[in-house]
């Protein structure tokens, strides 16, 4: 279980770093219903990381993750894919980036965000942990990885629980900021949501590129020690 652990802990930090998300709940917090939308969002997150990877492992178990006493060559493979997916999102992400930092733009739903439900909110959590493609992609690099390492299913379950928790830790900050400051949070959370969309495209493409050289690096150690 500890290997199992240990290969998802750097792709779940990449994923709670993820600045849309983070800006999001800055975001929510400034409007009427704040806290409600903050927190259904955050859940909305966790369930749409829980399901991902809960999909990706009962897949890769039924596909033989691990061979015998040794990881299953196919899951090394997919290592392989989704690292080079990563890294050239990580460099179609630069070559885009708004050549002026006051040129940096967000999403257009977030003009939208005043007018979320809770419910809305976490449709909107679930979206971008389990949909958009830059989290779905390390989220099942970080599955196949738990898979690979052959762990009973309880481990395996245990080290996707230590997944989703870390990859949450970004997204909740926000919250924890408003609950502990209260009214004082306004000033901190504004410096944060200016530097983290001013930077997003940055934060992102490093954020990409590490994990990508990662999955690369651990798929092509494991396909040589077997070849």
């Amino acid at each position: 279980m500890g290997e199992a652990i240990g290969a998802v802990l750097p792709l779940a930090v990449g994923v709670s770093l993820s600045p849309i998300p983070i800006v999001a709940v800055v975001l929510m917090l400034a409007t009427p219903r704040g806290r409600a939308n903050g927190i259904a969002f955050v859940l909305g997150w966790v369930v749409g990381l829980a399901a991902a990877g809960t999909v990706v492992l009962l897949v890769s178990g039924g596909a033989g993750a691990s061979e015998g006493q040794g990881p299953a060559t196919w899951v090394d493979v997919v290592k392989l894919v989704l690292g080079v997916a990563l890294v050239v999102l990580a460099l179609i992400q630069w070559r885009r980036r708004p050549r002026d930092a006051a040129d940096a733009a967000l999403p257009a739903w977030m003009a939208t965000i005043d007018r979320f439900t809770p419910l809305k909110s976490a449709g909107f959590g679930v979206a971008l942990s389990a949909v958009n493609p830059k989290n779905l992609l390390i989220t099942v690099g970080a599955a196949a990885a738990v898979a690979q390492t052959g762990t009973s299913a309880g481990g395996q379950a245990v080290a996707l629980a230590v997944f989703v928790v870390l990859a949450t830790v970004g997204p909740a900050v926000p919250l924890a900021i408003d609950v502990g400051l209260g009214a004082r949070s306004a000033h901190v959370l504004t410096s944060l949501r200016t530097w983290m969309a001013t930077h997003n495209t940055a934060i992102m493409c490093v954020l990409l590129l590490v994990i990508g050289l990662k999955l690369l690096g651990d798929g092509i150690s494991s396909l040589s020690g077997a070849a």
